[in-house]
């Protein structure tokens, strides 16, 4: 029996990134395929108005059936794991595990001014900036929402981001795992983008194939 599909969720905001840059560059589709996953790395939105636009989006990916009849593994990265956890709450049988990897700290003043002025730069209106800002544990989405992801009987993962950083800090996972007391923190490692990710790919995929399986 085939394992059910991985749909990867790239990270960035607002045209910052996309799949080739999160996923396909640094080798982990091509390996994670290699190790016998239907794989689907599709681009996101290069410049929402709002979250809801791209759960939207993802919402339709899901009810096409396009990825299978099985419920999909999740992996969100970074600014995707708002993403992910509004898709989960919005189509909970279509998901049937979902990985917060490398969540991007919310409500942190200076991180999210850095944040506002980069999107700002690449032609956000100040009120897209701050509706895609505003947030608790994570952007985009309440304490209390997230602590609901327990009442859809979901295998939760979070993966740090090791080392920290600003961007992406240990009270975030430490956060989200008081507020999904099931999840199970997986080994953690640098973003795929950074350059000092190379050596962990190995380590990564392992970790995310185990997951999916």
């Amino acid at each position: 029996m085939k394992d059910a599909p991985v749909l990867l969720i790239h990270g960035g905001l607002w045209d910052a990134a996309d799949a080739e840059l999160f996923w396909y560059r640094p080798g982990i589709v091509a390996e994670l395929e290699a190790a016998g996953l239907t794989v689907e790395a599709p681009d996101r939105p290069r410049q929402p108005a709002s979250w809801a636009q791209e759960v939207a989006e993802f919402g339709a990916l899901l009810a096409s059936g396009l990825l299978g009849p099985k419920p999909v593994t999740v992996i969100a990265a970074s600014n995707a794991c708002t993403v992910a956890a509004l898709l989960a709450l919005e189509c909970p049988t279509a998901i049937g595990r979902l990985l917060l990897a490398w969540p991007v700290t919310g409500g942190d003043p200076e991180v999210d001014a850095r944040a506002r002025a980069g999107l700002i730069e690449r032609g956000a209106t100040a009120e897209i900036a701050d509706g895609l800002l505003v947030g608790e544990t994570l952007r985009g989405v309440t304490d209390a929402q997230l602590a609901s992801l327990e009442l859809t009987g979901l295998l939760v993962g979070v993966l740090p981001s090791v080392p920290e950083n600003p961007s992406h800090q240990r009270k975030t996972v430490d956060g989200l795992l008081r507020l999904l007391p099931s999840a199970i923190e997986l080994p953690g490692c640098p973003e795929p983008p950074r350059a000092d990710f190379a050596p962990y790919r190995g380590q990564l995929v392992a970790t995310l194939h185990e997951f999916a399986s």
